[in-house]
């Protein structure tokens, strides 16, 4: 067994002891699926803990081999007198123990690549020393992204929508997990267009949902989970809000377009049980866009991949991931679409 231990300077300054993080990040790096804290962080000075008590730490932990760090840039003083003499004690203190002592961080090619990018991302966000406003920052973003993945291969009308839902996640596995019904966003664009409302089975996916971008097609976003008769129906049936609201308004408004579900994979399996009824709804079942993304482990993926299955506009991701974020980037996408933007 062996640890490593991640040694950074310390400061007076509390919040600038922060090199945690990127001992975090370094075991997530070697050892992705390791639950041991096999990583460990020191300082030298000014903060705890000290690395005579991080070396002892490792050592109850039973490591037989400690990996020494020094999370410095240059060869000073610190790097090859003061560390290496703690080190020496303590093989001193623990002969039967295996020490190696690695280079700092000194110049490295990939060290040149970080200023690159920091020198890009400063430029990227600062004019002449003032922000840029969010619809900049929203473009910068858009840009990262573009330079970060590839989606040549998807369907044009189809990359605005996924560049939006990783946009809102900074999850760029929605690029393999997004599914699209050959017609889902034809017809999610045509149900704008015409006016059509938006379901939604919460009200923070009704909340994300951009009103001044809808508002000129004249459709409005209607969510009944808070309705009276829904919360008295759930309480007497044993049902869940979500599926009783999407049913009720499937049944009273006859002008939905997009149905866009979120959080409950009740909601979305009370959808597909209803298009697949015989019902006044049912046969309009071709002209309706379900944007069907709960998130969650219970029956959450199992209703995604059940949607996957219709014959009717779809659209939804393979995967227990999902939520708020991306049922509203998907529909603000179709809007933004509508309205003439790419994004």
């Amino acid at each position: 067994m062996e640890n490593i231990i991640l040694i950074g300077h310390g400061s007076p300054k509390k919040d600038a002891n922060n090199i945690e993080l990127a001992g975090r990040l370094l075991h997530n790096a070697i050892h992705p699926d390791c639950d041991d804290d096999c990583v460990k962080v020191a300082y030298l000075q000014f903060a705890e803990p000290e690395i005579t008590d991080t070396i002892k730490k490792c050592v109850e932990d039973g490591a037989k081999k400690i990996i020494i760090h020094p999370y410095f840039l240059s060869s000073g003083m610190h790097v090859t007198k003061d560390i290496p003499e703690i080190i020496k004690e303590a093989e001193e203190q623990y002969p039967d123990r295996e020490f190696i002592y690695t280079e700092p961080l000194g110049i490295h090619e990939k060290l040149v690549q970080v200023v690159v990018e920091r020198i890009h991302a400063a430029n990227g966000l600062l004019c002449e020393c003032i922000p840029l406003g969010p619809e900049d920052i929203e473009k910068k973003s858009f840009e990262i992204i573009a330079e970060e993945t590839d989606l040549s291969g998807f369907p044009p009308e189809q990359v605005p929508i996924i560049q939006r839902v990783i946009h809102a996640t900074a999850d760029f596995e929605f690029k393999k997990t997004l599914m699209f019904h050959p017609d889902a966003v034809r017809i999610g664009l045509e149900a704008i267009k015409a006016g059509k409302n938006i379901l939604t089975d919460i009200e923070m996916v009704k909340t994300g949902i951009i009103k001044r971008w809808l508002d000129p097609f004249g459709g409005k976003v209607i969510c009944n989970i808070n309705d009276e008769d829904v919360i008295r129906l759930s309480k007497e049936t044993g049902k869940t809000r979500s599926e009783i609201a999407v049913e009720k308004a499937l049944n009273e408004d006859n002008n939905i377009g997009i149905i866009a579900i979120g959080n409950a994979p009740t909601a979305l399996l009370k959808i597909i049980d209803v298009f697949n009824s015989e019902s006044r709804i049912s046969n309009l079942k071709s002209q309706i866009l379900v944007v069907g993304v709960p998130v969650g482990f219970v029956k959450a993926f199992e209703s995604k991949a059940l949607l996957s299955a219709q014959n009717f506009p779809f659209i939804t991701n393979l995967s227990r991931k999902g939520g708020t974020p991306v049922a509203v980037a998907i529909v603000n996408a179709l809007l933004k679409m509508a309205k003439g933007g790419d994004t």
